[in-house]
């Protein structure tokens, strides 16, 4: 595993964008020829059932509440040891777990020592981004996160302003998706809606487009 490209898609909060442009990587990566593993944060299984549909694969759940770490760590060894890319999708905000921290996607990155990227919703916010992803890099040294990846962006221009805010806090910033309401996953109580599922073919294209995808493999 040690050779291989792995990392968690993370987010401040819930509704930022992560499970679109995780499914979104998943799908283009395995299009591109890469054996991708997808794997799921938490006790989720509507997330993991279109993981697998997208990658061709199971998707693992990682749940550190009813696992152990060194459980966890197994079954991530196990299951992406013969994938070109593991991918782990995230729950909730990065450190949202059951007991503060405890069984959040931190957690996870931590106990498994892969980089995470940050999905960032930018909708009306330009360099007021710095402060939040500043606390986020900086609140816990035992996580790398590696690279941002933001959502809902309004223009070429907002992008460049959110752009500065990566290279003044001297982070990656890996592309954005733009704010546009085909992309956008509606979500309903205990799961995700599925049954109005944005176009793949469009998230894949625009992903392609404003995403710097081989940077990931280089995590």
């Amino acid at each position: 595993m040690a050779s291989k490209t792995a990392f968690l898609i993370a987010a401040p909060t819930s509704g930022s964008g992560k499970t679109t442009i995780a499914r979104g990587l998943m799908k283009l990566l395995t299009d591109k020829g890469y054996r991708v593993q997808p794997f799921k944060c938490g006790p989720d299984y509507i997330d993991t059932k279109f993981h697998e549909a997208v990658c061709g694969r199971p998707s693992v759940n990682l749940d550190t509440f009813m696992a152990t770490p060194e459980h966890i760590r197994e079954l991530f060894h196990r299951y992406g040891d013969d994938a070109d890319v593991c991918i782990v999708e995230g729950m909730m905000g990065l450190y949202d777990g059951y007991d503060r921290e405890r069984g959040s996607s931190y957690e996870i990155a931590r106990e498994l020592d892969i980089p995470v990227v940050l999905v960032v919703d930018a909708k009306s916010a330009a360099y007021s981004m710095a402060a939040l992803i500043a606390g986020f890099v900086n609140y816990r040294k035992d996580v790398r996160i590696s690279g941002l990846i933001f959502n809902k962006v309004g223009s070429e221009r907002h992008f460049a302003m959110l752009q500065q805010v990566c290279d003044d806090l001297g982070i990656a910033c890996l592309g954005y998706l733009p704010k546009q309401a085909a992309l956008e996953q509606g979500s309903r109580y205990l799961g995700l809606d599925f049954s109005q599922r944005p176009e793949t073919q469009q998230l894949v294209e625009r992903l392609e487009q404003n995403v710097r995808w081989e940077k990931l493999l280089e995590l």
